[in-house]
């Protein structure tokens, strides 16, 4: 038997030292340092082809660039549209993705959802955390709406889940015996911080154990061709909890948003190697599971009859949806004299930015009126482009003067006060158009030049909405409240 080893690692990190340290030289933070285990036993073989044999595998050799055949990767398209788009169309095979979200934002809901119907697939779904009676409660829930849209409700039920097996534990050994038995064509995890693995002699959700866990799936995964979907757990700080190499083995990380108070739901993709990482889709929760929202820019528009002083629509882009927002503004007299700064859904420093761009180059005097900015819907955007959209809001509740209702923004403020060009300014007109707005304002350096390639150049005859170029924001507020 092997001499037993311990080691030191940072909670928050990851980072290994061989004695104890009061602040970790890694992350900077203080009393993170826990003992644990590391001593495993030598293994020839991954332990999820557990065979008992000790045949060697040949080594890789280098090969050239132009030697490598390439092959199409095969996705599986899920039922989920908004699922498909963030992974950038569709699960692929051998890939290891990691979910992350708030305890209660609906992770188990979503994957279970996903689970349920996809009746063409084998999937297993492992549960640490709740029992098989609870998975069955949730899954009876989920299949309520399905079910009452076909006449035999026994028939449509079975239809959805039959391909949906449920495995209840935390040891790795026994869940790759069980897989192996039921050779699914998708698993998961739920969650990665409740799995331990027999070759770590520490608690389930150490360092060591996420680390463990996570590398005998990715083998799994990637040998046998066989997705894996990983539940993760976030810490108080928003991070998803365990060391910070469980974001970097995986393929694609996942982010799971929302507010408790607000029915919409955020998937937003942080690393995808098979996509784009800008992606985001959109769910309502509902009391019988997650509602797609195919088009985002209703729900986030309020109806109103008519217009209000400090609103406007802003055009912004979330990978490759455009969607339109509605942002608002009140500029209220300071009762104590200490000016409040307070926004919601966007950047304080950028908004703090905004007014000083105000009082310097259009002489409107905000340094002692409270400031509160709100994106609605409970949605966070860092897009530069509703910088206008935002301006404008400050300056009509400040003049207590409605913007029209049917009009809408796309543009960056810079320092100077001038309005710069936004990226894929196009689809943002389509998306105003569509929806019936009747103007919008945007930089004049996104209009054709003669400098630029015709292949290049915005053909503004195809659009029926009244586009406004402006080149500064003294021009804007001319053109709204002159």
């Amino acid at each position: 038997m092997a001499k037993t080893k311990t080691s030191y690692f940072c909670q928050s990190c990851g980072y290994e030292s061989a004695k104890w340290l009061g602040k970790c030289p890694s992350c900077q933070q203080w009393n993170t340092f826990v003992e644990e285990i590391i001593e495993k036993p030598n293994a020839a073989i991954p332990d999820w082809k557990n065979t008992g044999s000790t045949t060697q595998q040949r080594a890789n050799k280098a090969i050239a660039v132009h030697d490598i055949t390439v092959h199409e990767e095969q996705r599986y398209v899920t039922p989920d549209g908004e699922f498909n788009r963030v992974l950038g169309g569709g699960i692929v095979a051998g890939s290891l993705i990691l979910i992350g979200g708030e305890p209660g934002i609906g992770k188990s809901t979503l994957m279970l959802q996903l689970a349920l119907n996809m009746p063409k697939l084998k999937v297993l779904y492992v549960s640490g955390e709740e029992s098989e009676k609870q998975i069955k409660m949730r899954a009876e829930r989920l299949t309520q709406v399905e079910s009452q849209k076909s006449e035999v409700k026994s028939q449509n039920e079975s239809e959805i889940s039959k391909g949906c097996f449920i495995l209840t534990e935390t040891s790795t050994q026994n869940i790759f015996k069980q897989i192996e038995q039921t050779e699914p064509d998708l698993v998961v995890i739920d969650s990665i911080q409740t799995l331990y693995s027999s070759h770590i002699e520490s608690t389930p959700g150490s360092v060591s154990q996420v680390r463990e866990c996570t590398a005998e799936l990715l083998r799994f995964a990637k040998e046998s061709g066989t997705p894996v979907i990983l539940i993760g757990h976030i810490t108080k700080d928003g991070m998803i909890a365990g060391p910070k190499i469980l974001e970097h083995m995986v393929d694609t990380v996942l982010q799971f948003e929302g507010d408790r108070h607000h029915v919409y739901r955020i998937l937003r993709a942080v690393k995808n190697r098979f996509g784009s990482a800008s992606e985001l889709g959109i769910y309502e929760m509902l009391g019988v599971g997650l509602r797609e929202v195919s088009n985002p820019s209703e729900i986030l528009l309020s109806q109103r009859d008519e217009p209000l002083s400090g609103i406007t629509i802003s055009a912004t882009l979330e990978g490759m949806r455009p969607m339109l927002i509605e942002t608002q503004a009140l500029v209220s007299t300071s009762p104590y004299g200490t000016p409040q700064r307070s926004a919601t859904g966007f950047d304080t420093r950028r908004m703090n930015m905004l007014l000083a761009v105000l009082e310097k180059r259009c002489g409107f005097r905000l340094g002692a009126k409270d400031v509160f900015l709100n994106i609605t819907g409970g949605i966070r955007v860092e897009d530069p482009a509703i910088d206008l959209g935002l301006a404008a809001a400050i300056i009509s509740s400040h003049e207590d003067m409605p913007i029209p209702v049917k009009t809408c923004f796309a543009g960056e403020l810079g320092l100077s006060g001038e309005i710069r060009a936004v990226n894929r300014v196009e689809q943002r007109i389509a998306e105003a158009q569509k929806l019936g707005f009747e103007r919008i304002f945007i930089s004049k350096y996104n209009l054709p030049s003669a400098k630029q390639d015709k292949h290049q150049r915005i053909d503004l005859s195809r659009y029926t909405i009244e586009i406004i170029p402006v080149a500064s924001i003294e021009e804007v507020f001319s053109l709204l409240f002159g």
